[in-house]
């Protein structure tokens, strides 16, 4: 017999279950939240760095302004104002000099044009080479996606008479940094579709965790679950799904059962495909994989909080955050510096060693201080799927929240949310989800917020070019917090 029966089984306790199942619990649904390893939070999670004492992530993680599901799921968990929103620059670059990227009071694609003007390394015919593909993905809309699912970001680029120039200044750095694939290997869809939230909106701005990313989301969703008569299971690693009537039974390795009237997925591909291969192609989502470096200095070696190193064909890493300026709990203290090596393929073999001394090395190239600073602890974490890598021809594949099996939905960042591979997606896929569920239960709801991004942005884009320039305004961004 079933340990229990629940109105939904949730298996996984990611962000994508989690917020699921906390959506699920306060439409008044008894919840139960199966998580296969002794720790919640999947890729999004953090620990206490036993040398220190200092609360440490998986990886360092950056949110944007256009994470609407993201920020109103710590709404709901009352954790909202632990984000650091960056006061002005979209993104501090390290070249000769630093260059600061800023959104202007222009229309898109225009508000950062002028700011590129000044970028040390860019032509005027560099920059106007860029507006064709800018304000293709500016006008990009759903339908435009499956085209340009099916070439390279680089091929499309190229197809659009962007310089090599503009190419390796901007676009290869903005993929790897927000789409996690090289711009080869990238789809032109996914580039595309945030490359249009980026230049489109002039207040967009990046933000950071001032706590430990787990410690943003992780507790408060046990306790809202369990306060709402649900549970979360740890250790509870499924091996089979049965139905017996109308009932799902998740049978776990230590031969534990739990049932419910409807399971929600919230696994990553590779789990999914050894549970219940015919749900999706799971086999199609290549894992991108990181190595995220932990540096303690003995010294402040900077007052920035967040920049971006230049690319470059020999670049290990890209994304550099000083958490002395982003967590209340060092800002009297030294440097604790977090990077990203982005899909680390190339450094496969290499010695944590290797990495800290090219990960310091590269660190000076923007903040000189590190070269005297002496480095106290260093960490160096693998990640073997930070997340999917956006191929060529991915977008067809993502699979949708309802599946072939009555009443078994999917969630995760990986499903087909409309978004890159993110933390925003896996919320967002959480409440379609739940959504879902609620549906088959005869109850409409709209907890998923649609991506403002390029629809929004597409309609006022083409009507100005039909001349209509009365058209309405674009919707108020859903829970700003600057």
């Amino acid at each position: 017999m079933p340990n229990a029966v629940s109105d939904v089984l949730v298996v996984g306790g990611g962000l994508a279950g989690l917020s699921c199942a906390v959506a699920l619990s306060d439409a008044g649904l008894k919840v139960t939240v199966l998580e296969s390893g002794s720790a919640l939070g999947g890729r999004a999670r953090s620990w206490i760095h036993e040398g220190t004492g200092d609360t440490v992530d998986i990886g360092p993680h950056v949110v944007h302004s256009e994470y609407a599901n993201f920020l109103k799921f710590l709404e709901r968990l009352g954790t909202r104002e632990h984000i650091h929103w960056q006061s002005d620059p979209v993104l501090t670059l390290t070249s000769n000099p630093v260059f600061r990227l800023r959104h202007l009071p222009l229309p898109p694609p225009l508000s950062l044009f002028p700011g590129l003007l000044s970028a040390p390394g860019l032509r005027l015919r560099d920059l106007l080479s860029n507006l064709p593909a800018s304000l293709t993905a500016l006008r990009l809309q759903d339908d435009d996606l499956g085209a340009l699912d099916e070439v390279t970001a680089e091929d499309f680029l190229l197809e659009r008479g962007v310089t090599p120039g503009m190419i390796d200044w901007f676009w290869r750095l903005a993929c790897m940094t927000t789409i996690n694939t090289p711009l080869e290997r990238c789809s032109a869809a996914a580039l595309l579709r945030i490359d249009a939230q980026i230049s489109g909106y002039r207040d967009f701005h990046f933000g950071f965790p001032d706590i430990g990313l787990g410690d943003l989301y992780i507790a408060q969703s046990v306790g809202a679950i369990s306060a709402l008569g649900g549970r979360v299971v740890l250790g509870a690693c499924a091996a089979c799904c049965e139905r017996e009537f109308d009932t799902h039974v998740i049978k776990t390795t230590d031969a534990r059962r739990f049932a419910a009237r409807h399971v929600v997925y919230a696994i990553p591909p590779a789990e999914l495909g050894a549970l219940q291969p015919e749900l999706a192609d799971t086999g199609a989502f290549e894992p991108s994989p990181y190595r995220s470096i932990y540096l303690w200095f003995d010294r402040r070696i900077t007052q920035e909080c967040f920049w971006s190193l230049m690319w470059s064909p020999d670049r290990l890493n890209y994304d550099f955050y000083d958490l002395a300026g982003i967590r209340p709990s060092r800002q009297a203290g030294p440097s604790l510096i977090a990077s990203n090596i982005i899909y680390c393929h190339r450094v496969a073999g290499w010695s944590g060693e290797a990495l800290i001394a090219r990960t310091r090395d590269e660190l000076a190239l923007f903040a000189p201080a590190a070269r005297r600073a002496r480095l106290l602890h260093a960490e160096v974490h693998a990640i073997p799927m930070a997340v999917p890598c956006h191929v060529p021809g991915i977008e067809r594949k993502r699979p949708r929240t309802r599946t072939v099996q009555p009443r078994v939905f999917l969630a995760g960042d990986w499903t087909h949310t409309r978004l890159p591979f993110s933390m925003e997606s896996a919320v967002r896929s959480g409440y379609l989800a739940a959504d879902a569920v609620l549906a088959a239960e005869g109850r409409a709801s709209a907890l998923a917020i649609a991506p403002r991004g390029y629809d929004a942005i597409a309609g006022w884009i083409n009507r100005r070019a039909r001349g209509q320039h009365h058209a309405p305004a674009l919707p108020e961004k859903a829970g700003r917090a600057w």
